[in-house]
């Protein structure tokens, strides 16, 4: 008998919240999404971070293209390699001057922006790995565009037969899907479903008012790493 395979398959995000790291810790192989339609307003090309007690957006500019092209043919504006991006680096950097381990952060929000990869699939990808690698998650990547899925599958369809492929039993979706998806249909196409909720995780901000769910950068910032790679753990299965 084969042994259990437990998986998660979510679209990129440039540096997400810890949530996005915890589902990626707790799986065996995490599936990220690069044959879907980019979702134009979403959190694939941006994120929050903390500014003067406030949250705000940092965005990672496009290339003016079509609004139905996937994710993987998007590619960053040229503007951006030219000098936005050194803009938006040191708006972030300059923002956490004084944070507790200022320095652990701005080695990671540096080498993430070093990147040169023009495709913003690549780009988050990259990001998505040197982080993996600061907190010690050893899961095993994949891209959905090398399982050769029939790209006409769409919601739980799509999700159950990249489950078939790749031989799992268990499938792990943040707490948002579960007005999406039903156990029992999952059940009846012999994979297990659970939603993953972030527990309430706090830690000192500048001594203000704590504004949760900010990019994994926050938490870097304020926290040494033991911290951080703890709440790595700070969820509950439902």
């Amino acid at each position: 008998m084969s042994e259990a395979l437990k998986i998660a398959i979510m679209q990129p995000y440039f540096l997400p919240y810890i949530g996005y790291w915890q589902l990626i810790q707790s799986v065996d192989k995490f599936v990220i999404y690069d044959d879907v339609e980019f979702s134009k307003g979403g959190w694939i090309n941006r994120n929050r971070f903390l500014k003067n007690g406030k949250d705000e957006y940092f965005t990672i500019p496009l290339r003016k293209d079509s609004d139905f092209l996937k994710i993987g043919d998007r590619h960053i504006s040229d503007s951006f390699f030219e000098k936005d991006r050194f803009k938006l680096l040191r708006k972030i950097i300059s923002a956490y001057n004084g944070a507790a381990n200022y320095k652990q952060g701005c080695d990671i929000v540096q080498k993430c922006f070093e990147c040169s990869e023009k495709r913003l699939f690549d780009f988050i990808k990259s990001s998505i790995f040197l982080v993996c690698d600061l907190l010690n998650i050893k899961t095993e990547i994949v891209t959905s565009s090398s399982l050769k899925i029939d790209s006409s599958l769409r919601k739980h369809h799509r999700v159950i037969e990249i489950c078939k492929k790749l031989g799992a039993d268990t499938y792990i979706n943040p707490i948002g899907g579960v007005d999406i998806y039903s156990k029992d249909v999952f059940k009846a196409e012999g994979v297990e479903i659970f939603f993953q909720k972030t527990d309430d995780i706090f830690y000192s901000q500048f001594g203000n008012e704590f504004v949760p769910n900010l990019s994994v950068v926050d938490m870097i910032m304020f926290n040494d790493l033991e911290f951080v790679k703890h709440s790595l753990s700070r969820f509950k299965l439902l």
